[in-house]
């Protein structure tokens, strides 16, 4: 695997709206700019707040915690943190962690005792493999490259997407991708409902290539993560928005059942953004 050619599929109309956009990008560049100690040290960040109940059977719960990490909880009360991290507090020990990238903010070096199952999406001098059940949770990964910041050169099979299936829907967890996507990832991943997308548009990938990789996957809905200022959410929807109706949503928390999926939305989360 290596990285897939340059972005060249949007719309006139959408490149249009990027150009329109020219203000903002020069905005959130700026912030980015600002932003960038944070990648390299972690700082305190609010705990979220989780439902009491349990989701209703045939549904899935989501609550973004922050950043790009997610709380998936099903109705046979199986708890899974997405690209677990010491960068945004857990708000339960829950039974199953997966940890997409070697990186500060999207991974732990001492993970929490009572964790039961740890996944990572990399393996020293290999490629990292998951085909995990339990309860009624199934998880497993597509390994991506992801690119070296100091070199400029590929770390093959740096990343992984994981991919949750629950309930009969998919969630896939693009976490720290850095290219656009091959047709074997595309037949490896299959069908997905929910695709969590990073659209920071700078240490991942420019955000029209975040957009041609939701037209590659086709998912119902689209959610924004790896998210560090408001910005970077507005130009995304600015992009992406013309073609897919935006539903902003006054909680972190949203369940997602088969009977309920929108064709096409563009769900933004309430979460912090640091």
């Amino acid at each position: 695997m290596d990285f897939a050619p340059p972005f060249t599929s949007l719309s006139r109309r959408a490149c249009a709206l990027a150009g329109a956009a020219a203000v903002a990008v020069a905005a959130a560049a700026r912030a980015f700019a600002l932003c960038a100690p944070v990648a390299e040290g972690p700082r305190p960040w609010p705990a979220a707040v989780v439902p009491e109940a349990l989701p209703p059977r045939g549904s899935v719960e989501l609550t973004f915690l922050g950043h790009a990490t997610f709380l998936l909880r099903t109705p046979g009360g199986v708890t899974a943190i997405m690209d677990y991290t010491d960068y945004v507090p857990a708000p339960l020990t829950p039974d199953v962690i997966t940890m997409n990238i070697a990186h500060a903010t999207h991974y732990s070096l001492s993970p929490d005792p009572g964790i039961k199952f740890i996944l990572r999406g990399w393996k020293e001098g290999g490629v990292a493999e998951h085909n995990f059940n339990y309860k009624d949770l199934r998880i497993f990964n597509v390994p991506t490259n992801i690119r070296e910041w100091e070199t400029g050169g590929t770390r093959y099979a740096g990343n992984s997407i994981f991919v949750f299936e629950s309930e009969g829907l998919c969630i896939a967890h693009l976490s720290h991708l850095h290219h656009t996507l091959t047709e074997e990832h595309l037949k490896q991943l299959g069908p997905i409902d929910v695709l969590l997308v990073p659209v920071d548009g700078l240490y991942t990938m420019p955000q029209s290539r975040a957009v041609e990789v939701v037209e590659q996957v086709k998912p119902k809905v689209v959610v924004p993560q790896h998210v560090f200022t408001p910005v970077a959410v507005e130009q995304f929807i600015a992009i992406l928005g013309p073609r897919w109706p935006v539903k902003r949503a006054d909680s972190a928390t949203a369940i997602f059942s088969r009977a309920t999926l929108p064709e096409r939305q563009l769900l933004v989360l309430s979460a912090p953004y640091r």
